[in-house]
């Protein structure tokens, strides 16, 4: 089984300049291939801290982004409160299909 890979980018509120590089290197790594399984989720997550955090999810053919912004590797994400950051349309059909709408 191929890795995921999670990248925490820390507080909500000064992770938007990350957000945004990262999601124009998953648009530029998913527009080389058609591939339904290149995608990046986000998800904010709390884990009983005062103030939430960023964590995006890369999936397993996004390696080479993954290793660009120094993500680590981690088993495939809960779809629960996932957003999806940058990918196809059916990237969720794809990776998460037991996922209901």
């Amino acid at each position: 089984m191929k890795n995921w890979f999670s990248k925490n980018l820390g507080d909500a509120m000064l992770a938007d300049k990350q957000i945004d590089e990262i999601e124009a290197l998953v648009h530029a790594a998913a527009s080389e291939s058609c591939n339904s399984e290149r995608a990046a989720f986000i998800r904010h997550e709390s884990e009983g801290h005062l103030h939430c955090e960023v964590k995006v999810y890369f999936s397993p053919e996004l390696i080479a982004v993954a290793r660009e912004v120094n993500a680590s590797p981690c088993a495939k994400p809960s779809s629960e409160s996932l957003g999806i950051l940058a990918g196809p349309d059916d990237a969720w059909k794809t990776l998460f299909p037991d996922r209901t709408p």
